[in-house]
């Protein structure tokens, strides 16, 4: 009896100890009924190299996204040439732990190899030299993870920031205005049965929104079927604003279409840009007014970066019936992007577990999203 007394007393302070309870709720079950809910991972984390990132995915994750290691320049440097160990190890980490897992991204204007958009001898690539690869690209890819990777980021911020209309890039110029349609045809051919999705960013604007809607219906007049449209949630403290993110939500529904948040996190630093958005190629030099928080998060700032969270997740639960997968782009603060975007260096506090891999205030805001939500 006293063994059985003595072992209740940790498991009741355990938690003041650090050490997580069993006991606890966590993302993947609280939302087991509304959504998936996951995060983006890294090399280090699906190795077990970063071990402690890694207990924490198996616990509070039911959904992975690979951060680079599925973009066209990791996966197919070179022609004819893959390197698949990464994307294998992944690949097998979702499995092994019963993940619904994502592939991202196969056409994308960033993070392709030059040689993609040429010939044989260096020349800038014919419509139907370009096809070609497109197909062998996706026909080898898609094909290897066929039943294993449950949905695929087909194209990739196809839309312009600003007028909403096809974005100028290499894949316009070269195949012409069919390019996605392109895409989705060669990935659906390669697994009939994954989920194929549009992703791209700030398509909380009116005009951006317009732009993805005109590009899907596009599509479907083809009979090309998307399954989703991710929206990438890479949002600040106050803007966009919660009318303006369930504005697109409705409005992408009712193209008969669900809803993913793909790349969620809550940029806390005054940002440079003018844009609420991830265009990586905008960057700025270092300035210390974009960096304040150098020594740890003020309070004032983390209520507001927990109630931002908590605001978000009750939206998401408000309109779980469109909505699929909520994926944060990261596991813990100190692997986000945000710490070298748009400027390298800075400290940044934009996920729900700090650098110490503890969870914040922000994670029992959102568990309780799921509460206050009851219809």
């Amino acid at each position: 009896m006293r063994a059985k007394k003595k072992l209740i007393y940790i498991a009741l302070t355990g938690l003041g100890l650090g050490f997580v309870q069993k006991s606890a709720p966590t993302l993947k079950d609280t939302f087991k009924d509304d959504f998936y809910v996951g995060a983006a991972l890294n090399y280090r984390q699906i190795s077990g190299q970063d071990a402690k990132a890694t207990a924490l995915i198996k616990q509070q994750f039911n959904t992975i996204s690979p951060e680079n290691l599925l973009k066209w320049e990791a996966v197919h440097p070179q022609p004819g040439k893959y390197n698949f160990k990464p994307a294998d190890d992944y690949v097998a980490f979702g499995q092994q732990n019963k993940m619904f897992i994502i592939g991202h991204t196969l056409m994308w204007h960033q993070q392709t190899p030059k040689w993609v958009f040429e010939d044989e001898k260096g020349q800038p690539a014919s419509r139907e030299v370009l096809l070609k690869h497109l197909e062998e690209h996706i026909n080898t890819v898609v094909g290897r993870y066929k039943g294993k990777i449950g949905g695929w980021d087909v194209v990739n911020e196809a839309i312009d920031d600003q007028q909403g209309e096809l974005r100028k890039t290499k894949w316009l110029e070269i195949l012409g205005e069919d390019f996605a349609a392109k895409a989705f045809e060669y990935a659906h051919k390669a697994d009939p049965k994954a989920q194929l999705y549009y992703n791209d960013y700030s398509l909380y604007r009116p005009e951006k929104r317009e732009g993805v809607i005109k590009l899907v219906k596009g599509l479907q007049a083809k009979g090309i079927k998307v399954t989703a449209i991710g929206m990438q949630g890479h949002y600040g403290l106050t803007k966009p604003s919660i009318e303006q993110v369930e504005a697109s939500i409705v409005a992408f529904a009712k193209l008969g279409v669900h809803v993913n948040f793909t790349e969620l996190d809550i940029d806390v630093l005054p940002n440079p840009s003018k844009r609420q958005g991830a265009d990586i190629a905008e960057t700025f030099s270092a300035d210390e007014k974009y960096n304040v928080y150098t020594s740890g998060l003020p309070d004032s700032v983390q209520q507001k970066l927990t109630q931002r969270y908590a605001d978000l997740f009750a939206l998401f639960h408000k309109h779980r019936d469109v909505i699929d997968r909520i994926t944060l782009w990261g596991v813990t603060d100190a692997d986000s992007w945000l710490n070298d975007w748009p400027i390298r260096g800075r400290t940044s506090y934009p996920l729900l577990f700090d650098r110490s891999y503890q969870p914040k205030p922000a994670l029992q805001a959102v568990l309780q999203a799921v509460k206050k939500d009851k219809i």
